[in-house]
């Protein structure tokens, strides 16, 4: 049997269960952060079982340190051995936290020096190919119904900054067309109100009265963006509808619904907006995962500052 289908020995079985319990209901983290916890630990648990471990007790601070040696050995970049070590560690201080264990293993190994990259982000004039590109169709109903769903998507990913899954997760009863805002429901659950322009209103008024509309099946549901069969459109096929556009615009391949999202940021930040507010918008937790478009403004000013003064 391959290794990544071994059974797990029933204490990690019955332990990960309930760690990934505790997770959903007293963190209320989201599915796509649950399952990445799982597939992380499964794969380290899978490890130590084939090696003859089948005690938590068993999982001393050397055998993390050998898991992460292997992952590194198989060509696993920093990163990934980063949130290795960060789920197993979670692991470890939920079974301390329920007395399983008598100390946590993970406690003293250091986590990786990782680089913070900065994220790509795309020129004003580029974002404005692409949502030219999401209008454009054949002239046939399919066609047509297509621009006017995908314009109103990426308006949406970079109006609002919106995770692509709060943009397929956007409900019609989110809308506030008046107030200018869209109400998003972001990681952990929570919502916030975010403000859209007038070119992003007037798109989704357009898709949801003519678009949306023209699929029967669709009526009674509750998302805004729909298939042509009218089920809710979801992450993939909007990822997949993003970067279609892209290359029909001729911009880079590497152009996805994150890239909208980080192009909003650094251009609200290019434009004056404070990081308080950006934080807010973006709904990150922490004012820290905001700063790294600091690092964007002051390359912008130093563009400016070699463009415009004499002695740059």
């Amino acid at each position: 049997m391959p290794a990544d289908r071994e059974p797990l020995p029933e204490p990690f079985r019955s332990g990960l269960r309930d760690f990934l319990e505790a997770l959903r209901v007293e963190a209320g983290l989201a599915r796509t952060t649950l399952l990445s916890y799982r597939s992380d630990l499964e794969r380290f648990l899978r490890w130590a079982g084939a090696r003859g471990l089948a005690t938590w007790e068993q999982l001393e601070a050397r055998v993390l340190v050998d898991y992460l040696a292997a992952r590194r050995a198989e060509g696993a970049a920093e990163a990934t051995v980063a949130h290795n070590l960060a789920a197993t560690r979670m692991l470890m201080r939920h079974l301390l936290q329920e007395g399983v264990l008598a100390r946590d293993p993970s406690a003293l190994i250091p986590a990786p020096l990782l680089r913070r990259a900065l994220p790509k982000a795309l020129h004003v004039d580029d974002v404005e190919r692409l949502l030219e590109a999401a209008g454009r169709h054949d002239g046939t109903p399919r066609g047509r119904w297509m621009a006017q769903r995908d314009r109103a998507l990426i308006e949406v990913l970079y109006a609002c900054g919106a995770r692509v899954s709060e943009a397929v997760g956007l409900r019609t009863d989110g809308l506030e067309p008046s107030l200018r805002v869209l109400r998003l429901t972001g990681k952990g659950n929570k919502t916030r109100l975010v403000p859209f322009g007038e070119e992003a209103r007037a798109a989704l008024e357009s898709w949801i009265a003519e678009g949306r509309a023209a699929v029967p099946e669709a009526r009674g549901r509750a998302e805004v963006f729909v298939t042509r069969r009218g089920r809710p459109l979801d992450r993939v096929n909007a990822w997949r509808r993003v970067k279609a556009v892209a290359l029909a615009a001729g911009l880079r391949a590497d152009v996805t619904p994150h890239t909208l999202r980080h192009s909003f940021a650094t251009h609200m930040i290019e434009g004056g907006a404070d990081l308080r507010s950006v934080q807010e918008m973006l709904g990150h937790a922490s004012i820290r995962t905001t700063e790294v478009y600091t690092h964007l403004d002051t390359e912008h000013l130093h563009g400016l500052h070699r463009l415009y003064h004499p002695r740059a």
